[in-house]
């Protein structure tokens, strides 16, 4: 597996999973109509090239096929928050994980965060599961904040300090 930078020519490979139902069913997203995803990714695209750098967006990359991507966000002096989507066809093989713990990795040793967190919807096992895995605690749930097409979603809140990840 491999991160690389998005780029604009990426978007049909994205399209393919944020057009389905099932792959954004627990996000504020999708499922993307083409104009949708390709302006996501020319805005992820741009995003590298934006000043102060403080969005890194990332394609997911396995055997030199894009099937996913993922996202750190830095914020604020101290914090980075994550983020990551999967092709549905490649759940279940651990490329969430490993790309999680890679920018929570960039997160720590590259941007020199003391906190990196993500949220997901409490539904969501397999992502509460991956944020687990690569060290972060749970830390509780926020009410109602994302609204998504079956209504108001809560968002578990998970996070990983400096010196955890050291110590991990």
């Amino acid at each position: 597996m491999l991160l690389r930078p998005i780029a604009e020519e990426d978007w049909p490979a994205v399209h393919a999973w944020a057009s389905q139902e099932r792959a954004c069913r627990y996000q504020a997203w999708g499922p993307n109509t083409t104009k949708q995803t390709q302006e996501f990714v020319r805005d992820a695209a741009n995003a590298w090239t934006s000043l102060p750098l403080t969005r890194f967006v990332y394609v997911i990359a396995l055997d030199g096929r894009v099937v996913g991507n993922c996202e750190l966000n830095l914020r604020g002096l101290a914090q980075g928050e994550i983020s990551y989507a999967l092709h549905p066809d490649y759940w279940g093989l651990g490329l969430a994980t490993a790309a999680a713990r890679q920018l929570v990795g960039f997160g720590f040793e590259e941007h020199d965060r003391h906190r990196i967190f993500a949220t997901c919807d409490p539904r969501n096992i397999a992502s509460a599961a991956v944020l687990q895995r690569v060290g972060m605690r749970y830390e509780g749930r926020m009410r109602e904040t994302t609204l998504i097409r079956d209504g108001w979603r809560d968002s578990d809140l998970y996070s990983i300090l400096v010196d955890e990840w050291h110590a991990g």
